[in-house]
């Protein structure tokens, strides 16, 4: 055989086992159904009364389109770049979204706000969804999609769906770290391991509804986001380490629950999603990903700005956020969440393709 039948014939077979990958990825998933906070919002918050939004430029700029969806980013979020990867649409729409159809959210829906948190009173504080109503709206929604679809479709897409939960940080840089109540009630590990509780009891909520490909996502080493660091008085402009600790914890006490919840749930799988080491290895080594400006987020002075604070802060946001591994002073940029993406789909969602 010549080289050149050769190399023919090794792309083909590249070809083949490439397309079986892909097909065998889209086929074991019907749809990306989400809870979370503003990591995973893909817009729920335009239509409810809150300042949590980010349906303005500069957010969206680099999203189809450059349209300011409500993504707290400059483009696509973790979630969507995982419906991609599984065969689905390249983005997951907001379920109170207005314009889309149910027949588009049958291949998935995010019930996710920005700003919410596990503790209720978190989301109280920034008057946004709560994880309990999440989870309503997700009762009304297989309604509307038995409707649309049948009830044995409906059934199946419920039951192949793959769930993604990403909440946790606001109970504590807006709630716990923040506010004098929850220190009053309970002591650090405590107010964790009620989180972890919350968590256990939201995903054994989600699996009585019929979910039963369960991913829930740690916690990013939220003591290095920018705003952290410049509200860190002891050491300006540096990592809170009391914060990383707390995030820490609450992984720890997460992957285990998770592990067993894993073991109790019949005909379930549930994964726990590592996100900390990664997210450190990019803030102490940027460069090493691509990045030049990790102190500070992309829109305004990158040092405080999140929300409507980079709206009215737009005309200095910098020009390429691709060099940025924060978008503003608290969210990822969208070359972030795609790297983080990557990590989530070749490591915790393996068992799922």
């Amino acid at each position: 055989m010549s080289s050149e039948s050769l190399c023919y014939c090794l792309l083909l077979l590249v070809g083949h086992f490439s397309l079986s990958a892909s097909s065998t990825a889209a086929g074991k998933v019907s749809a990306i159904i989400v809870f979370g906070d503003s990591t995973v919002d893909a817009g729920n918050n335009n239509f409810i009364p809150t300042v949590a939004k980010g349906n303005f430029p500069p957010y969206g700029r680099d999203f189809d389109g450059g349209l300011a969806t409500g993504r707290f980013s400059n483009g696509r979020l973790v979630t969507d770049f995982l419906s991609e990867e599984f065969g689905l649409p390249s983005s997951v729409p907001a379920y109170l979204d207005p314009s889309y159809t149910i027949d588009q959210l049958a291949t998935g829906v995010s019930f996710a706000s920005g700003g919410t948190g596990l503790d209720y009173l978190t989301a109280k504080i920034a008057s946004v969804i709560p994880l309990s109503q999440q989870l309503e709206y997700f009762v009304e929604y297989k309604e509307r999609l038995k409707v649309a679809k049948g009830e044995s479709v409906a059934n199946e897409i419920i039951a192949e769906a793959l769930y993604i939960f990403s909440i946790g940080t606001n109970d504590f840089i807006v709630n716990y770290l923040v506010l004098p109540l929850r220190p009053t009630q309970y002591t650090p590990p405590e107010y964790v391991a009620h989180l972890i509780v919350l968590a256990d009891t939201a995903v054994r909520d989600a699996y009585d509804l019929g979910a039963r490909k369960i991913e829930f996502t740690g916690l990013a080493p939220f003591g290095c986001v920018p705003v952290a660091r410049t509200l860190n008085h002891d050491k300006p402009g540096e990592c809170n380490e009391e914060y990383n600790k707390l995030a820490r914890r609450f992984n720890a006490e997460l992957k285990e629950a998770m592990r067993k919840l894993n073991g109790e749930l019949a005909g379930a799988q549930v994964v726990y999603a590592e996100t900390y080491s990664l997210v450190s290895a990019i803030v102490a080594n940027p460069s090493d990903y691509g990045f030049e400006n990790v102190v500070q987020g992309c829109c305004g002075t990158g040092l405080i700005e999140t929300s409507v604070l980079c709206g009215v802060d737009e005309p200095l946001t910098c020009q390429d956020a691709e060099k940025y591994v924060f978008f503003d002073s608290v969210h990822p940029s969208q070359r972030t969440y795609r790297i983080v993406a990557d990590n989530i789909l070749n490591n915790a969602l393996k068992v799922f393709m």
